[in-house]
């Protein structure tokens, strides 16, 4: 099985998509046979289409994503008011059947860490049941140092130790963005801080995407490129109990 990767986000709207995205574009320039799915998405598919614009059409859309809601809801909420029951356990065997098809895989999650996904879980969950290793994105606006913190604490408490915070930068940089950054980086330990610039009301375009991960691909290759691939980076994290919960708690939606 590949690598799994799992991109998070302290909210809605904060550049997950375009983190992952070009993650997804660098990889695959370096010869890395990487996919990515987006397996819960709420509202409209723009997210997904910009990630299988990417991937040339290895994979269909409903496996890059098992569970489309059409309210842009959180999908606990939106799939009630389908009258569905999103199928965790079968979502997750999803996910790891496209793993075994590449060397690494990015998940990407829906809105923030704590997102229920349904009654008894959460983003956050899955992400513990998946076993895998979890970046975690954030807007670097006023606010951030709050929602960063956060995230991490819901995070260490389902025994997920992120290793990297990336700040998104916004078009407009105020003293809290020019502040954000070097406070994270002085005060969050074994964590790597990245920023990343704003890059245009366009950036989710395919073409530009893959502009700037042939621009940026140094600083992505440092988030996740192939020193990732060493032989104790490929060892897999162990379950610990707190992981079982998770998966009793996704075992419980059956």
């Amino acid at each position: 099985m590949g690598r799994i990767l799992f991109v998070t986000g302290t909210d809605t709207g904060v550049g997950k998509t375009l983190l992952t995205a070009l993650l997804l574009a660098s990889l695959r320039r370096r010869g890395i046979h990487a996919l990515a799915m987006k397996p819960f998405c709420s509202g409209d598919r723009a997210d997904v289409e910009l990630l299988q614009s990417l991937q040339r059409g290895e994979l269909s859309d409903e496996e890059v994503n098992p569970a489309w809601l059409k309210a842009p809801l959180a999908p606990q909420i939106a799939a009630r008011l389908e009258g569905r029951r999103v199928d965790l356990k079968g979502i997750l065997k999803q996910v790891r059947a496209v793993a075994k098809r590449c060397d690494v895989l990015l998940v990407e999650g829906v809105g923030g860490a704590l997102v229920p996904l349904s009654a008894s879980a959460t983003v956050a969950d899955f992400a513990a049941a998946l076993k895998c290793q979890v970046l975690v994105v954030g807007c670097n606006r006023l606010g951030a140092i709050n929602h960063v913190r956060l995230t991490l604490e819901a995070l260490r408490r389902r025994k997920i130790f992120c290793r990297k915070l990336i700040l998104m930068d916004v078009e407009q940089k105020d003293l809290a963005s020019a502040t954000n950054g070097p406070h994270l980086r002085a005060t969050l330990e074994n964590i790597e801080v990245f920023s990343l610039p704003f890059l245009g009301q366009k950036a989710s375009e395919c073409g530009r995407v893959t502009h700037f991960a042939k621009k940026y691909q140094k600083v992505l290759a440092r988030i996740w490129g192939p020193a990732n691939f060493t032989a104790r980076s490929l060892e897999r994290p162990r379950e610990s109990g707190s992981t079982k919960k998770q998966l009793s708690r996704i075992k419980k939606d059956r």
